[in-house]
């Protein structure tokens, strides 16, 4: 079958707006960052105890969210923590700190605690996010897990049943290699946000680094917005 030339051009010129109707437009990402809020922890006592942790005395921390938790540690404004709202929640970079210290057998005194990002330590039941003492030992204590649920609204974000995972380093300091992994704990964070950027369309980079992020939906994370 031969086309003409005119055929030719009208066939391609129609092919070529259909694929414009149908290509998917730039993903719009919005940058927010951490400024305020609380993150509460709760820690077995007893469970601690056996492995030689005793608490013996807080100091400068907050109220946790609810009663379910053990101990709150408010959010220091300076913190410079920033993630997207790509597939709901996409950490980006840096830190959020905390102020507030607990003591354990009244000698070790660890605290000021900031939560990292870590990319590396994605393995296993650990998100990427590792909590850190930076005020004696100055080392991770805790990878975090995935949390359970999220929950963005555009000014408020909060993490929900986020586990936390002895870490190597810490498990090295208490002298037994074998309770890396097991979990110590659990935290939720409650976070006020800003937006740090103006919507603007996902790069390429962008994209790279969602996907290297991905793993907050590979593992079907349920991931709640209110309105």
């Amino acid at each position: 079958m031969r086309f003409r030339s005119s055929q030719m051009a009208t066939i391609i010129g129609c092919t070529t707006a259909a694929f414009v109707l149908i290509a998917p437009m730039p993903t719009e990402a919005a940058t927010f960052k951490v400024k305020s809020g609380v993150t509460s922890i709760y820690h077995d006592l007893s469970f601690l105890s056996s492995i030689g942790l005793n608490l013996t005395g807080t100091n400068n921390t907050a109220k946790p969210v609810n009663s379910s938790f053990l101990v709150g540690f408010n959010i220091d404004p300076n913190s410079n923590f920033t993630f997207s709202d790509v597939n709901g929640f996409t950490p980006l970079s840096s830190t959020i700190q905390h102020t507030g210290t607990i003591t354990f057998n009244n000698q070790v005194t660890v605290g000021n605690f900031s939560i990292d990002l870590a990319p590396k330590r994605t393995v296993q039941n650990a998100s990427g996010l590792v909590l850190r003492d930076t005020v004696s030992l100055n080392t991770i204590l805790f990878d975090l897990s995935i949390p359970g649920t999220i929950a963005f609204d555009g000014k408020d974000l909060t993490l929900a049943d986020v586990k936390l995972l002895i870490s190597p380093e810490f498990a090295n300091i208490l002298g037994n290699s074998s309770l890396a992994g097991v979990l110590g704990g659990t935290a939720q964070i409650d976070a006020r946000v800003v937006s740090a950027t103006v919507a603007e369309p996902l790069t390429l980079g962008g994209t790279a680094l969602a996907g290297a992020m991905g793993w907050w939906m590979k593992r079907k994370l349920k991931v709640s917005q209110t309105a």
